[in-house]
């Protein structure tokens, strides 16, 4: 039996008929670039997230560039994010010609060290953009009382956290904006790349619907610049079918990883470094991470057994050659580093079953032993 990192089959399988029926009347409609089927998505998730506003756009790298655009981040601005997440974080960043000022990681749950970031404020920083990592909420409260205190925008990068909670409420609707992926491996994925922008304030929220569309308002005049970045049609219906199902989606995550503290603990009882959710937050488990010391090894291992698994990260931003010019050294950010060295991403998607479960923690306590 092999045991595939993530299988998107079974989902798709039980909504062929639906997804199929929605792609019909969206070509039916020859309706493509925005319309009905993009406004529906946008009030449905809205309401999911408890944000006023919800704009679809074409990816979350975009989603990320844009809420920075319509800041009005360019070049001599700073913005201090993590060192240790998808490189979108950090690259839209340094494409609008600022600087990522980069900083540790908390070792528990991989977010962004909320003490870290008082000694990289400078008078240069325009906004502070934290990851919730692997669907895990990062610590908002202090970082939004010393963004407030530093006067600074935040930008949320939640593009592997939606549904995710801290104190009861969704990750999305804390900062200036939210960036949210529909990328297809995601909680909520689309049929190709997708993407959400969330903001609680009205005059962001139109400025971020004419940047999607070149800064366009009325037709042909042209406010600023902003660029192509609407959401197809045919991605939000697909969308649209699959909301509805989002929140049983994450309880069987929710339900495959308990299984695996479970099955670990009886296996390996304190041996491998398990996700963990802090009493304060609500885990949607995009990855399902564990550390071990000789990660390389075990990863070979698993590929030999059937068993999917993947790195995420491997080289933290600091240490990649575009950002050479930061100036950062190795050893710079100590938790980032050994987090990339350590970890490894195992099968968590719900359709999982607690076969293939055992035989991932199995394969994993004879290597481990």
């Amino acid at each position: 039996m092999n045991v595939p990192l993530l299988d998107l089959r079974p989902q798709y399988a039980p909504l062929r008929d639906a997804i199929l029926a929605a792609l019909t009347r969206v070509c039916d409609s020859q309706q493509f670039i925005l319309g009905a089927e993009v406004e529906g998505l946008e009030h449905e998730l809205a309401t999911l997230l408890g944000v006023k506003h919800a704009v679809g756009v074409s990816s979350g790298t975009d989603a990320l560039l844009m809420a920075m655009m319509a800041l009005g981040i360019g070049p001599g601005d700073e913005v201090i994010t993590t060192t240790y997440s998808f490189f979108a974080t950090a690259g839209c960043i340094a494409r609008l010609g600022a600087r990522p000022v980069l900083v540790d990681i908390d070792p528990v749950t991989y977010n962004l060290d909320p003490a870290a970031i008082e000694s990289a404020v400078t008078p240069k920083t325009k906004a502070i953009v934290p990851v919730h990592l692997y669907g895990l909420s990062a610590d908002m409260d202090p970082l939004m009382t010393l963004a407030r205190r530093a006067g600074v925008a935040v930008v949320e990068d939640c593009a592997q956290s939606i549904g995710a909670r801290y104190k009861g409420r969704a990750v999305g609707g804390f900062g200036a904006f939210g960036c949210f992926s529909f990328f297809p491996s995601k909680n909520l994925g689309a049929f190709g790349d997708g993407g959400l922008l969330t903001t609680n304030d009205d005059a962001l929220a139109h400025r971020a619907r004419l940047m999607r569309n070149h800064g366009m308002e009325p037709k042909y005049y042209h406010r600023f610049v902003g660029g192509n970045f609407r959401l197809d049609a045919l991605q939000a219906a697909v969308l649209r079918v699959k909301v509805p199902h989002l929140a049983a989606w994450t309880e069987a995550r929710r339900r495959n990883a308990a299984r695996y503290r479970a099955m670990f603990d009886r296996a390996l009882p304190g041996r491998l470094g398990l996700p963990v959710e802090p009493p304060d937050r609500y885990h949607i488990f995009n990855q399902f991470i564990v550390r071990v010391p000789d990660r390389d090894a075990l990863r070979a291992h698993l590929t030999a057994a059937g068993v999917g698994s993947e790195i995420y990260y491997p080289v933290p931003f600091h240490r990649q050659e575009c950002f050479a010019s930061l100036g950062y050294r190795r050893g710079a950010f100590p938790e980032a580093e050994r987090a990339a060295a350590e970890t490894i991403a195992l099968p968590i998607y719900g359709e999982l079953t607690e076969s293939q479960q055992q035989l991932v923690v199995n394969t994993i306590a004879g290597f481990v032993r």
